[in-house]
C-alpha cells in the first residue's frame, strides 16, 4: 500500500525536509507498516505529530522531520471508499487543508475514507516505462514470501534471540506467553534462568503486538544487568529511568508525565516507592505488561505492607499483564508465597487461612503425585484420596481399579496435575529435576598466615572492610607486593593453555591486577569492568572467547551479571562476596546448562585473615563451593554481622577466634541443613511436574530449530543487504563481515559505524556476545525488509521470455493479502501480509503455473528495450488484465481466508475446550481466561473475512515475436 508523498518537499537552501501544513484529519499511511491502513493525522506537538490507525488500534508519535509516513492522496481515475459508498474519482478539491474526492454526483472527505483502501503504483510505473529488472521483481516476490513465512512461526520474535535451546526455559516461555490474561509467578531455582525466561515472553509478546507499554521494575543493583540482557540478547531498546531523567525530561516539557516519554522503561523499585510523585506518575502513565524481579524482597503481612509492596499492587491492579520473578515458594514461608499469589489473582487469594488450608490439601496430592511418577506403590489411603479427587470421571475411577500400569499412572498424575491449585500461575523448575549442569570442584588454597608481616595484614584487612560497601571505598592495592600473587601466577603457569575466568569486587581491582601481570607474567589479559562502554565489553569479551585470544579476563562484580563465559571452566575467586547470592552469581558465569567439564572453583587465603574466615564458612558451612544453596540469602540474615566480627577478630588474633568461628560455621551447618530439608519437605512435587510434563509446549523448540538449520535464510539475508550496497565477506562459517562502503540510503538500519561482524550460526552467537544473530526477525534484517517493501524497488518489471511460443504476452502480477486489525490480536499469526501470484494472458485466461525460465531472467539485464515504443499497447492491455487478475485475487484471497479461520480453529478452538473442562476441575482457571480466549476469536473471526488483497507489484511478459509485433 503506498502512495505519492506529496507532505514534504526539499527546501534546497538548507538540504533538509520542509514541512508544509499539517491538518488533522489528514491521511497517511505507514511505509514500514502499509498493513496498518491509513491513518489520521491527530495531533501536532513542536517537532512531532500522533497518526491513529484506528482499526488496528496503534497510535504511533513520529518526529516530524523523519516520521517514516506517507500522505495519502489519491489521483483521478481511482476509486475511494467511506461512508458506506464508494466512487471513481473525477475531480479533487482541497478543503481547508483536506483533500475533497469528487465522482458520480457524491463527495467524500479524506477524514471519512475507510482505514483500508487499495493503493498502488506499480501498474502506473509499468506503462509509464519506469521499470526494475527482472531480478529484482523476483526478489521482491520473495522477501514478500519469506516474510509471510517467518511472522506466522511460533519463534516469531525470538529467532534472533541470543539464548541456547534449553528445554524447560523454551516450554516455560511457549505456555506463558500464550496465556491471556498473562498474570505468572516466575519460582525457578536459582541457575536456571528465570530472567532468560521473562525476557523470551516479553519478546514473544511485543512481536506479537499483545505489548506495546511495558515497566520493568528491580532492585538497583539489578538495573543494569537487565538492561543489558534484554538489549544484548533480545534486541530489545529499553530506557532506564531515574530522577536525573525525570527532571530533564519536565524541564524541556512542563506539564509532561516522563513515563510516557518512552514505551520501554526499566526503573529501580526503591526510586519510585521512595518518591510520592514519580509512583503518581508511573502509576498514570498506563502499561500493558508489568516485570517485578525479585519480588520476594516486597514485605508483605495481613497487618501491613511495605512502601515497595503497595507500589507494585497499585501498579499490577491497574495492568494486564504481570510477571513477578521470586525466590523458590519453599524458601518464602506460606504467608510470602501467598503475598506474591494475591497480586496476581486478589480475587481468588484474599484470605491467607483458607490458602493455607487449600494447600494443606495439596501437600497430600503432591506425595501421591510423587509416587506415581515414581512408580512406588499407593497405599489404601492414597487410593482413597485420589478416588475423593477425581471419582467424577468414570474412566478415572477404572484406572484407579486397575493395575496401576504405567500408562495408567501417567494417565492419572496427568488428570491431577490438570486440578492443581497453583499450576496455572506458577512455573518452577528445579536443577535436580532439569539436569544438565556441571560439578563444581573447589580447588582452596590455605596458605600459611606466619609468612605476612604487619603491612601486609593490614593491607587485607582495609580490603576486606572496603569489599564489604556497596560502592567500595578507594584504597590503596599494592598488588606488587601482594602475598596472594604468587598464588595467581602459579595458577596461571599451572593450567597451560586453558582459560581462566577471575572475578574481583571492584573496577580498581581490575586495572591494578592488569597493571601487575603485564610487567609479572606473559599470559594474554582481557579486562571487563563498569569504566568501560558496552562495546569495549563486547569486544574485550570476543577477545576472551577467541581461541588464539585472551587466557586470562579480569572481570569486577559486573562480570556477575548476565553474561555467559561458559566455554571456559576455571573461575578464580580473587577476593569473596559477603552474599551467597553474589557468590552463586558468580559461579553462574561458568556453571550453566551446557557446560561440558566441570567448574573448577579456585580461591585463596592466608591462616590468620579475615578472607580465610569468610572462605571458610562459605567451604564448610554452607558448602557453596561444591553445591548451589537455596537458603543463601536467609544464612546471610541470621550469621552475617557475626561472622564479619568473628572474621575481624580473626584476623586481629583475638582470644580463640578459631573456637568462636567454628561454633558459628558449625551452627550455620546445621541450620543450613535443616533448611534444606523443609524446602525439600515443602516441595510440590505437582507443581515441579506440571512445569515439565507438558509435552504439547515444544513447537517453539522445533520452529527455532527450524530457523537455525535454515541456511537459505542466510543467502537471502545476504542478497537483501546487496540491494542496498551492503557488501559482504565471509569471516568464518556461518559469520560475515559487513562491509557499508557503498550504502546506497542514510535510511538502513544498523552499519553506522561502519563494517560489522554478524553470525548466522546460534552457537557462535553465544560465544561472541558482540556478533548479532541474524534472522528475520532480528531489527538489522526486518528493517531492511520493511525498507525494500515500503518503496518501489522490483514493484514493476517488463520481461521478454524467449520461451514464450508464439506472440504471447502475460500480466504477473503480485497481490499482498492484508488484514487491518488490532495490533493486540496478532493476526499475523494467522494471516500475514500473504502475497498472492496471479498471472493472466492477453485472453484473460489464468496462467498460475506460468514461471518465466531462468535464462530469460538473466538475459532480460542484457537486453535493451526501448520502453516508450510500448507505452500505448500497455496502457490499452494492462487495465483489463490487471482488472481481471484482481478478480481472480479476490478468489484467491478467500481461500486464503478460510484456511485462516481453520487455523484458528484448530489452535484456538483446541484451546478454548481445554480451558472450559479445566474449569470445572480446577479453581485456579478463572473465568477471564475463558472469556479472553473468547473474545480474542471473535475478533478474529470478525477481522480476518475483512482482509482484501493489494496490489503490490507487476510484470509484463512476452514473447520476442510479441515485442516485434509491437
Amino acid at each position: 500500500m503506498h502512495a505519492a508523498i506529496a507532505w514534504i518537499i526539499v527546501d534546497p537552501l538548507a538540504m533538509r525536509p520542509t514541512l508544509m501544513a499539517l491538518v488533522p484529519g489528514q491521511r497517511y499511511i505507514s511505509n514500514a507498516e502499509p498493513e496498518l491502513g491509513l491513518g489520521t493525522l491527530i495531533r501536532i506537538e513542536g517537532r512531532s505529530v500522533q497518526v491513529l490507525f484506528a482499526t488496528a488500534g496503534v497510535l504511533r508519535q513520529y518526529a516530524a522531520h523523519s516520521a517514516p509516513i506517507a500522505r495519502a492522496e489519491f489521483r483521478v481515475g481511482q476509486k475511494v471508499m467511506g461512508k458506506g459508498i464508494s466512487l471513481v474519482i473525477e475531480r479533487i478539491a482541497d478543503a481547508d487543508g483536506l483533500l475533497e474526492y469528487h465522482g458520480g454526483g457524491k463527495k467524500l472527505n479524506e477524514a471519512e475514507l475507510d482505514d483500508t483502501q487499495a493503493i498502488s503504483r506499480a501498474d502506473e510505473r509499468l506503462v509509464s516505462g519506469r521499470v526494475d529488472r527482472a531480478d529484482r521483481f523476483d526478489f521482491r516476490q520473495e522477501a514478500l514470501l519469506r516474510r509471510a513465512d517467518a511472522l506466522r512461526s511460533p519463534a516469531w520474535g525470538l529467532e534472533s534471540a541470543r539464548i541456547d535451546l534449553i528445554p524447560h526455559q523454551l516450554r516455560v516461555a511457549e505456555i506463558a506467553s500464550s496465556r491471556q490474561p498473562l498474570r505468572i509467578l516466575l519460582a525457578d531455582e536459582v541457575g536456571l534462568g528465570k530472567t532468560i525466561e521473562a525476557g523470551m515472553i516479553l519478546a514473544r509478546l511485543l512481536a506479537g503486538g499483545r505489548v506495546g507499554r511495558v515497566l520493568v521494575l528491580l532492585p538497583e543493583s539489578l538495573v543494569y544487568q537487565w538492561f543489558v540482557e534484554l538489549l544484548r540478547r533480545f534486541n530489545l531498546q529499553f530506557s532506564l529511568f531515574d530522577e536525573e531523567r525525570c527532571e530533564s525530561i519536565e524541564t524541556s516539557d512542563p506539564g509532561r508525565n516522563p513515563f510516557q516519554d518512552e514505551q520501554l522503561v526499566i526503573a529501580s523499585i526503591g526510586f519510585l516507592s521512595g518518591s510520592e510523585k514519580r509512583a503518581t506518575q508511573a502509576i498514570e502513565a498506563g502499561w500493558d505488561l508489568l516485570i517485578v524481579d525479585e519480588a520476594h524482597h516486597l514485605a508483605w503481612s495481613p497487618e501491613a505492607a511495605s512502601d515497595e509492596y503497595a507500589l507494585v499492587e497499585t501498579l499490577a491492579a491497574r495492568t494486564a499483564g504481570l510477571i513477578l520473578l521470586t525466590a523458590t515458594p519453599e524458601q518464602l514461608g506460606r504467608s510470602g508465597h501467598f503475598a506474591r499469589l494475591r497480586l496476581l489473582d486478589p480475587a481468588r487469594y484474599h484470605d491467607l487461612s483458607r490458602y493455607v488450608a487449600e494447600s494443606d490439601g495439596y501437600a497430600a496430592l503432591s506425595e501421591i503425585a510423587g509416587k506415581l511418577h515414581d512408580g512406588e506403590a499407593l497405599t489404601d489411603g492414597d487410593r482413597g484420596e485420589l478416588v475423593a479427587r477425581l471419582g467424577e470421571d468414570p474412566e478415572l475411577g477404572e484406572l484407579l481399579a486397575g493395575a496401576m500400569e504405567a500408562a495408567a499412572r501417567n494417565r492419572l498424575l496427568d488428570a491431577l496435575i490438570d486440578r492443581h491449585g497453583t499450576g496455572r500461575v506458577m512455573f518452577r523448575n528445579r536443577r535436580a529435576q532439569v539436569g544438565g549442569f556441571p560439578h563444581r570442584v573447589a580447588q582452596l588454597a590455605v596458605l600459611d598466615g606466619s609468612e605476612l608481616d604487619d603491612a601486609q595484614r593490614q593491607h587485607l584487612l582495609a580490603e576486606f572492610h572496603a569489599d564489604l560497601q556497596a560502592s567500595p571505598p578507594e584504597i590503596e592495592l599494592a598488588y606488587a607486593s601482594d602475598p596472594r600473587l604468587d598464588w595467581l601466577l602459579g595458577l596461571i603457569e599451572r593450567l597451560g593453555s586453558d582459560k581462566l575466568l577471575l572475578i574481583c569486587r571492584s573496577q580498581a581491582k581490575v586495572l591494578a591486577l592488569e597493571e601487575i601481570l603485564r610487567t609479572r607474567s606473559g599470559v594474554k589479559v582481557a579486562r571487563f569492568h563498569e569504566g568501560m562502554s558496552l562495546l569495549q565489553r563486547d569486544r574485550n569479551a570476543a577477545y576472551f572467547a577467541d581461541k588464539e585470544g585472551a587466557r586470562l579476563l579480569l572481570c569486577s562484580e559486573i562480570g556477575s551479571e548476565g553474561r555467559n563465559f561458559q566455554f571456559a571452566h576455571h573461575l578464580v575467586l580473587w577476593d569473596l562476596p559477603l552474599d551467597p547470592d553474589l557468590l552463586e552469581q558468580r559461579i553462574g558465569r561458568l556453571d550453566r546448562i551446557g557446560q561440558k567439564h566441570d567448574i573448577m572453583i579456585h580461591a585463596c587465603a592466608f591462616t590468620g585473615t579475615a578472607q580465610h574466615a569468610l572462605m571458610r564458612w562459605y567451604d564448610l558451612g554452607l558448602a557453596a563451593f561444591r553445591s548451589s544453596p537455596s537458603d543463601g540469602r536467609e544464612l546471610l540474615k541470621r550469621y552475617g554481622e557475626r561472622l564479619v566480627e568473628l572474621a575481624e577478630q580473626h584476623a586481629h588474633g583475638g582470644e580463640d577466634p578459631d573456637a568462636e568461628l567454628d561454633a558459628l560455621i558449625a551452627e550455620s551447618r546445621a541450620t543450613h541443613e535443616e533448611l534444606s530439608a523443609l524446602v525439600n519437605a515443602g516441595r510440590d512435587r505437582l507443581l515441579e511436574l506440571a512445569s515439565v510434563r507438558q509435552t504439547h509446549a515444544d513447537r517453539l523448540r522445533r520452529a527455532l530449530a527450524d530457523a537455525d538449520g535454515n541456511l537459505a535464510n542466510d543467502d537471502f539475508v545476504l542478497r537483501l543487504f546487496e540491494q542496498f550496497g551492503v557488501e559482504n565477506e565471509e569471516h568464518g562459517p556461518r559469520t560475515v563481515v559487513l562491509d557499508p562502503e557503498y550504502l546506497s540510503t542514510d535510511g538502513f538500519p544498523g552499519l553506522k559505524d561502519g563494517p560489522q561482524m554478524v553470525t548466522f550460526d546460534r552457537v557462535t552467537a553465544l560465544t561472541r556476545e558482540d556478533l548479532p544473530l541474524l534472522r528475520l526477525d532480528h531489527p538489522m534484517v526486518s528493517g531492511a525488509i520493511d525498507l525494500l517493501l515500503e518503496g518501489e524497488h522490483g514493484n514493476a518489471s517488463f520481461l521478454v521470455d524467449d520461451a514464450l511460443p508464439g506472440r504471447t504476452a502475460l500480466l504477473e502480477c503480485v497481490f499482498v493479502l492484508a488484514c487491518v486489525a488490532d495490533r493486540e490480536l496478532n493476526v499475523e499469526r494467522y494471516l500475514p501480509p500473504l502475497p498472492l501470484r496471479i498471472v493472466v494472458d492477453t485472453r484473460l485466461l489464468p496462467r498460475h503455473d506460468y514461471r518465466p525460465s531462468a535464462e530469460s531472467v538473466k538475459r532480460s539485464t542484457e537486453r535493451a528495450i526501448e520502453y516508450s515504443r510500448y507505452r500505448n499497447l500497455l496502457s490499452k492491455l494492462v487495465k483489463p488484465m490487471l482488472a481481471h487478475a484482481e478478480t481472480l485475487a479476490r478468489e484467491r484471497a478467500q481461500i486464503e481466508i478460510g484456511r485462516a479461520l481453520s487455523s484458528i480453529e484448530t489452535e484456538l478452538g483446541d484451546e478454548h475446550a481445554r480451558l472450559v473442562a479445566l474449569a470445572r476441575v480446577n479453581p485456579a482457571v478463572r473465568s477471564e481466561e475463558v472469556e479472553a480466549i473468547e473474545a480474542q476469536m471473535e475478533a478474529l473471526h470478525t477481522a480476518i473475512p475483512q482482509a482484501a488483497p493489494r496490489l503490490d507489484a507487476v510484470r509484463f511478459i512476452c514473447s520476442a515475436d510479441f515485442l516485434n509485433l509491437a
